[in-house]
């Protein structure tokens, strides 16, 4: 493999690495805002254990985020210089404007936000939650207001082959960037409540009987089902998008190599490019057309429209853009199924005393599902980001900068012993990271708390949510 494919690969697992924790961290600050409101409200303790447990999670992927981000951002200098030589005069100010109205407002308030439970009043310590909270929005507004402009660049103009803005309102809600950040933040918070469920459901297959975790299961659950049909909807509308503006994504995502209508929604098959064809096709008859068209008779565009005149393929991957549109959409279906049937079954009422089902009435296998997907949303967020990513090829910017372009000279060993480096970390550190999620969990079934047990306003908590907590806690 040369340095252009390496230096790829190696972008990817940073990008990768790196996403899994702001993935997490954007909606959880919204939902441990919720679980303070609801203690605010209640006075009920449950809500801030839920808080004190789940704050913790959110502080150690804050960190990993944080790290992984700074490693990531060199790499524009290390292996794609022609990226900041070329568009820097538009990626510049947007990572700046992230940095200034996004990360100091998260590192001014998250120390409040962790230690200041008993140190400031209570109104306080919410309020940092919502600033953290609403930093991590905003971090992400700024993140995908770049990204969408490298997919559908406007409000520019190029003076001797650099971009300079013209309009920074059209640079920043360029055409695709709605859409992506919508579909980024409901990715997050599914992220989030499959996260809270799951591990939820293993502090209670641990024995944990807290009312901690039945809440944490039942918040979890609850989101997902709210959440999932709403990102269905937007991912259709961000797929009409992308048919408007990338018609050669849309084709590889559908593996249709010619244009025309009646055209079947592939459930599975073995794309082969040198024959531009499809092997072993298994699909629903004019789905494809009805899903991007609305009508049997929509037409849908073919790989074979961009193709150059020495054949040289103008379209992305096609295997690669296809399987992973696949995984994104496969597991969300597996995401609605387990939602809607935990909720439905926990919506339930007993005949004799009229109150919902306690939680303990869930069935295992729930349970187990719920652990089993765990982490879901890590895996239908990087099979979305390959399927938006890939699909750009071989554009770095659509139109203006190719990623062949943009690559640094660097001798391909040397970004080989980089890369082999890179994964070396980055495996030891989730192995580490999903260990301490594990390691909590257990520590929290055990009834362990921490020393300190008093209310936001510095008041001792009455009572205690877990039973099995010793009487010294």
């Amino acid at each position: 493999m040369d340095a252009l494919i390496l230096s790829r690969i190696q972008f990817g697992a940073n990008i990768s690495f790196h996403i899994l924790f702001p993935t997490i961290t954007i909606a959880l600050g919204w939902v441990l805002l919720f679980f303070k409101l609801r203690y605010s409200a209640t006075g009920e303790d449950r809500w801030m254990d839920a808080y004190r447990f789940w704050v913790k999670i959110f502080a150690l992927s804050f960190a990993m985020g944080v790290v992984s981000g700074i490693t990531m951002s060199f790499q524009f200098g290390t292996n794609w210089p022609g990226f900041m030589e070329t568009v820097g005069n538009i990626a510049g100010p947007l990572l700046a404007y992230e940095v200034l109205t996004a990360f100091f407002l998260e590192a001014v308030f998250l120390g409040i936000m962790l230690f200041g439970f008993s140190k400031v009043p209570g109104w306080l310590h919410t309020l940092a939650t919502f600033l953290v909270a609403f930093g991590t929005t905003m971090s992400a507004f700024w993140i995908l207001a770049l990204n969408s402009w490298m997919h559908t660049p406007a409000g520019y103009e190029m003076r001797d082959g650099v971009a300079y803005a013209t309009d920074w309102f059209a640079v920043i809600f360029n055409p695709s960037f709605p859409y992506r950040l919508s579909h980024m933040l409901l990715a997050s918070g599914l992220t989030v409540s499959f996260l809270v469920a799951g591990l939820s459901a293993l502090r209670l297959l641990m024995g944990d009987r807290s009312e901690v975790a039945a809440t944490g299961l039942r918040v979890g659950a609850v989101l997902a089902a709210v959440l999932i049909p709403v990102q269905i909807f937007m991912g259709d509308q961000h797929g009409l998008n992308t048919l408007e503006h990338q018609p050669a994504k849309v084709a590889a995502m559908e593996g249709n190599w010619d244009t025309g209508s009646h055209v079947p929604m592939l459930l599975f098959a073995i794309p082969d490019e040198e024959t531009r064809s499809n092997r072993f096709e298994i699909g629903i008859p004019n789905m494809a057309s009805i899903i991007l068209e609305h009508s049997p008779s929509g037409i849908v565009p073919g790989l074979n429209d961009y193709y150059a005149e020495d054949g040289t393929p103008l379209h992305p991957p096609v295997g690669k853009v296809f399987w992973s549109f696949r995984v994104m959409v496969g597991t969300g279906m597996l995401m609605l199924a387990l939602s809607w049937f935990s909720v439905w079954f926990l919506s339930r009422r007993d005949a004799v005393t009229g109150e919902r089902w306690h939680i303990d009435r869930l069935p295992r296998i729930a349970l187990y599902g719920f652990v089993a997907m765990t982490f879901s949303g890590w895996v239908a967020t990087l099979a979305g980001w390959l399927t938006t990513e890939i699909g750009r090829q071989p554009w770095l910017v659509t139109g203006v900068l190719t990623t062949e372009a943009a690559v640094a000279d660097v001798p391909a060993p040397m970004v080989l012993t980089t890369l082999i480096a890179y994964l070396a970390v980055y495996a030891a550190l989730l192995v580490i990271y999903i260990g301490t999620l594990t390691y909590l969990c257990g520590k929290a079934a055990r009834g362990e708390r921490l020393p300190e047990r008093k209310r936001a306003d510095g008041a001792p908590f009455q009572g205690k949510a877990n039973p099995a907590a010793t009487p010294a806690e």
